[in-house]
């Protein structure tokens, strides 16, 4: 999508540091951290919506949940614990819609709704 932000991230037409990449997705800081670690797992291709994945998306969520491993790791939470979550429309917090992983860790994070 030519005005979608994480596809001209994708595309390097927005220069943003990554903190970890693979042939599927790009990790980068989150902009308005909601804790010491905040990072966003980037599918490259354009998927809107967690409702638009389908069976065929498989490899694209392994690649995404892979390579949130690896970003735990660079980050220093691997072993202490992290979460991982979606929001799914606006009403959930998402404002770029391009699906993306939180990665958020760092300090105890407790029941969250």
């Amino acid at each position: 999508m030519s005005d979608c932000l994480f596809c001209k991230m994708s595309g390097g037409d927005v220069q943003v540091p990554r903190v970890a990449e693979n042939a599927a997705a790009f990790a980068i800081r989150d902009i308005n951290p909601r804790a010491p670690v905040h990072a966003l797992i980037i599918p490259r291709r354009h998927i809107a919506w967690a409702q638009d994945l389908g069976l065929e998306d498989g490899d694209t969520l392994g690649a995404m949940f892979e390579l949130a491993t690896e970003v735990a790791a660079i980050e220093g939470v691997k072993d202490s614990g992290y979460r991982l979550a979606f929001n799914v429309g606006e009403a959930a917090g998402m404002t770029i819609a391009h699906l993306h992983l939180h990665l958020v860790g760092g300090r105890p994070l407790g029941p969250e709704g």
